[in-house]
């Protein structure tokens, strides 16, 4: 637990974002592994089932993702008000809000999981496999949601290494479940779904018997579950906002790999390494735009207006930083990182995946501010701006994929994201600027309670 709303702005959003970049880079390199162990086990059609299906995921898991880190945020911000009842309170309606929409979001995804399908234009050689697979995991969304709920409320109150912690758990059992579901029980595709469902369930029953013994505030009781409906209004605005950003960007990203796959084989093995390169470089921005959102989210809390603000600037010149460093490295870098990915020397995916990193990079330092501010505005109840900043972007996408992308190739698939960030960047300035609560003289005295 860390009290976000002392000492140095720019020392703590160091120190808070390291274990979440370190969980975003375990993450990557598990998902490598589970790659591989299917792969090896099962085959390319299962492989390729698993990788159909990835945007289906991205969409509705990614929709409940936001939703629990939106609920998050008003936890901050009862945290940095040093308010027990209301974080008590704002636990009870994550259960409530955030398990009836679960329950309806899996039944509506299973009985229209064969539409679902169609509309990604899944070949019928890997159908069966890619429809088991995403139905099991569809079906256990609930399990994915306790944890990520519980990780998201660990990290509202400062606490950045137990969910660490708990994710490296989760992702040795899995690979372990991966090898005995896989290799020895003959379980194919439905094996490897499992494996995943299981750790998460044991993860998520560690994170809160966690919870319960070292933060027994944020546990609350029966009275807790009668919360006001403006407030849980209020959550559930949030958490929406949240999720469907999410939902925005990987619908944009399904887009366009639509618009990629028709461009032939090596431009799309180009897009992979391009795109691989390109989410290792973000890693640490995504990081500083978390801490940032609950370092903003514990201070507006405690009415520190002007400390939100300067743990914005810091935030963001944290990312400045980063963009300089990853700038030099990847225009150095680029030909022996596509190599290294793809295991390919063809001179043309080289030569494309280094145009896509080479025009993508000088603008990390737009994408810098929007980690920070996307989120970070949430955390101060701005969500119009957020929303219409992620909307944007995806309008941007579509109009690229479907009307630049037939005419001039690859090309306008390297311009769409840096094209979409020059137009989402002012809305998430104006959204900051705009915000009279944090323009308010700081609220005296407020952090002096303690939690108990």
């Amino acid at each position: 637990m860390k009290d976000l709303t002392k000492g140095n702005p720019t020392w703590l959003l160091l120190m808070f974002a390291i274990p979440m970049l370190l969980g975003n880079i375990f993450q990557q390199f598990y998902n490598l592994a589970d790659t591989r162990i299917v792969g090896q086990y099962l085959g390319e059609n299962p492989l390729a089932a698993v990788g159909a299906t990835s945007s289906i995921n991205n969409v509705i898991i990614g929709f409940m993702h936001g939703l629990t880190g939106g609920f998050s945020l008003t936890a901050a911000r009862a945290f940095g008000e040093k308010n027990t009842e209301k974080l008590k309170q704002t636990v009870a309606a994550t259960v409530v809000l955030g398990g009836v929409t679960c329950i309806v979001l899996t039944i509506l995804s299973l009985l229209f999981i064969d539409p679902l399908l169609h509309a990604i234009n899944v070949e019928p050689d890997i159908y069966k496999d890619a429809r088991n697979y995403i139905t099991m995991i569809l079906g256990g969304m609930g399990i994915i949601l306790c944890y990520n709920a519980m990780a998201s409320l660990m990290r509202a109150i400062g606490d950045t290494v137990m969910p660490l912690v708990f994710l490296i758990f989760s992702a040795f059992g899995n690979i372990f479940l991966d090898i005995l579901f896989v290799k020895y029980l003959r379980l194919g595709i439905r094996g490897a779904a499992a494996a995943t469902l299981i750790t998460s369930g044991m993860s998520a029953v560690a994170c809160f018997i966690y919870m319960k013994k070292k933060y027994p505030f944020l546990i609350p009781s029966a009275e807790h579950f009668k919360f006001s409906r403006k407030f849980a209004g209020d959550m559930y605005a949030s958490g929406c906002s949240m999720g469907l950003m999410n939902s925005m960007v990987g619908l944009g990203s399904l887009i366009m790999q639509g618009a990629i796959n028709d461009l032939g084989k090596d431009t799309i093995n180009s897009h992979i390494a391009a795109r691989k390169i390109s989410e290792m470089c973000m890693m640490p921005m995504m990081a500083f735009g978390g801490a940032a959102s609950n370092f903003a989210g514990q201070n507006y809390g405690a009415g520190k207006y002007s400390r939100v603000r300067k743990g914005l600037y810091s935030a963001t010149m944290l990312t400045w930083i980063w963009s300089v460093l990853v700038i030099i490295a990847v225009y150095i870098g680029t030909p022996f990182f596509v190599q290294a990915i793809t295991g390919l020397h063809k001179e043309y995916i080289i030569k494309t995946a280094s145009q896509y990193t080479h025009f993508n990079m000088p603008f990390y330092f737009i994408l810098g501010i929007i980690f920070v501010l996307r989120h970070s505005l949430q955390s101060v109840k701005v969500k119009l701006m957020p929303t219409m900043s992620s909307f944007i972007e995806l309008v941007g996408k579509i109009i690229i994929s479907f009307l630049f992308a037939p005419k001039i190739g690859y090309k306008a698939i390297i311009a769409a994201e840096p094209i979409s960030w020059l137009f989402m960047t002012p809305v998430l300035i104006w959204g900051f600027v705009s915000c009279k609560q944090l323009k308010e003289p700081d609220v005296p005295d407020i952090g002096t309670k303690t939690l108990a």
